[in-house]
């Protein structure tokens, strides 16, 4: 059959505008199905994105992108792109990440992979490790010789003044001596400048600890405040543990920017409109962990109705602050919670959030919290070529956010489901 040859220089010239265009020398193009930009944007239907060197260079529908010459990343064209996922809450503590320096590369890529790499996140903060373990898996990784996120670590955690709490009791003798335990200003002021000396991006702060029969220790107020002012001062972020409302008084009082988990005391739990205020007074951000108390209950034998209560407050917890104008990062505690896939906790979220706010928590919301906003969290020129490929729309069911085919770094496949694991 033949074409009037008008009809034809027509399909040419669309053809030749995209596909037909020269990409840029080393550039590698990636296609999408469905593109979310960002949370705020309509999502872009057969989008593509052009990045060379670890960098986005373009974002468009496909026909308008230059592509000739360009590298596919084949395995990942097809389906749902987002802006890589950052987990605002991870520890590495298991065995499988001990002795970094000299593990070998592709064991360590097999721990990334299983925890982190194949549910897309491209960036984590490590609330709480052997720095100096953390910073050499870090360094592992940035050299390239490893596949993996990039690291936030607050290192070494600072606890109340003999106050390790109950359930790092059995932790391994050469960690426990690492615990920070201040009883002074002065000791707090040494913890926290040599941890941030050592690489630390952040300082955490156990302000509360339970010790069993119903007993908490306390981190003192002035201690709190000090270890918060000298880590503002070297313009870091300070990251509490609250355990329980009255954890997070002393948070509000210690000015603290992210509170690492929800609470569930053994009193009050709701969190009340004053309570809120505070908490948006100080721009304060919160990390769920919705996941991890359910996980903790039914290790500890629950009744399922009491189990499934608590965990209803806790998502009120989140839908409240949310609803106020208060910042959600997203955040697991992988690491201590050894059930990765994060499945459950989007089905949590989602009961407070609707699956924008959920990509936020994911994207936008910790760029801007850790002052990176210019960088990365969102899928437009300029920014890292940090990307999340999806089987599924989010948009139809928070779960989807979890079914990761693809997870790229700085413009690098780190995982692809094709073959199951991270790219060496």
């Amino acid at each position: 059959m033949k074409f009037p040859k008008y009809l034809a220089l027509l399909a040419t010239a669309a053809f030749m505008h995209g596909c037909g265009e020269r990409a840029p020398p080393g550039a590698t193009v990636l296609t999408a199905s469905l593109l979310y930009v960002a949370p705020d944007q309509p999502p872009v239907d057969d989008a593509a994105i052009l990045i060379v060197g670890g960098k986005i260079e373009a974002v468009a529908p496909a026909e308008k992108i230059a592509m000739r010459g360009a590298k596919h990343l084949a395995s990942c064209d097809g389906g749902t792109v987002t802006a890589g996922f950052q987990n605002s809450h991870v520890h590495f503590i298991e065995g499988k990440f001990e002795g970094a320096k000299d593990k070998p590369a592709a064991d360590l890529v097999k721990a990334l992979d299983a925890m982190l790499n194949r549910y897309g996140f491209t960036t984590v903060v490590d609330t709480g490790s052997d720095l100096a373990n953390t910073a050499a898996i870090r360094r592992r990784i940035e050299s390239g010789e490893v596949a993996g996120p990039r690291i936030l670590t607050a290192g070494y955690p600072i606890f109340p003044k003999d106050g390790i709490p109950i359930y790092l009791r059995d932790a391994p003798p050469e960690l426990k001596a690492m615990f920070r335990q201040p009883g002074s200003v002065e000791e707090a002021l040494e913890d926290v400048q040599q941890n941030l000396d050592g690489g630390a991006d952040a300082t955490k702060l156990f302000l509360m600890t339970p010790q069993g029969g119903g007993r908490y220790a306390f981190m003192q107020p002035d201690i709190a405040r000090a270890a918060s002012d000298e880590t503002h001062r070297r313009d870091k972020l300070v990251i509490a543990h609250p355990s329980d409302i009255e954890g997070i008084n002393l948070a509000i009082e210690s000015g603290v920017d992210i509170l690492a988990h929800t609470t569930l005391g053994e009193g009050k739990t709701a969190w009340d409109d004053a309570l809120i205020e505070q908490m948006l007074a100080g721009n304060m951000s919160v990390v769920p962990t919705l996941q991890l108390f359910g996980y903790e209950m039914k290790r500890e034998n629950t009744d399922p109705r009491i189990a499934g209560l608590a965990v209803d407050d806790l998502v009120g917890q989140v839908r409240a602050y949310s609803k106020a104008g208060g910042q959600i990062l997203f955040g697991t505690d992988v690491g201590y919670m050894t059930d990765y896939d994060p499945k459950e906790e989007y089905r949590l979220m989602a009961r407070a959030l609707t699956p924008m706010q959920i990509l936020a928590s994911l994207t936008v919301a910790p760029a801007v919290r850790w002052k990176e906003g210019a960088r990365r969290g969102r899928v437009a020129k300029g920014q890292d070529a940090d990307l999340v490929v999806l089987e599924g729309d989010p948009a139809e069911d928070a779960a989807n956010f979890s079914k990761v085919r693809c997870t790229i770094r700085g413009g690098r496949l780190i995982f692809s489901s094709k073959d199951g694991k991270a790219k060496p």
